[in-house]
């Protein structure tokens, strides 16, 4: 256990001292730019998705799913984060208790 929790931080480190020894040059690429902003997002995305239809290594479509499908149509209308979160737990929840 010790030794993942070492190699990983190891391997975290490392990748920082890469970046930061990146010439400015390279930082500068629109390229690099593009895929600083996205990767972000594409990582969230990834997240939620996983943690929404999976259930150990089975896809499963429960009451996460219509906690998050409230949050999205929450986003859509500009709404709070915190009502964001509040509205998909309170689905979530309501769909759990009813089903």
């Amino acid at each position: 256990m010790w030794l993942a929790v070492v190699v990983g931080s190891a391997g975290c480190f490392a990748l920082k001292l890469i970046g930061l020894s990146l010439p400015r040059r390279a930082l500068d690429d629109p390229r690099v730019k593009r895929a600083s902003e996205l990767l972000p997002v594409a990582l969230l995305t990834a997240l939620i998705a996983t943690q929404t239809f999976t259930a150990g290594h089975h896809l499963q479509l429960d009451a996460r799913a219509a906690g998050l499908l409230a949050a999205i149509v929450a986003v859509r209308f500009k709404a709070p984060f915190l009502v964001v979160v509040t509205l998909a737990c309170v689905v979530t929840a309501v769909v759990r208790l009813v089903a």
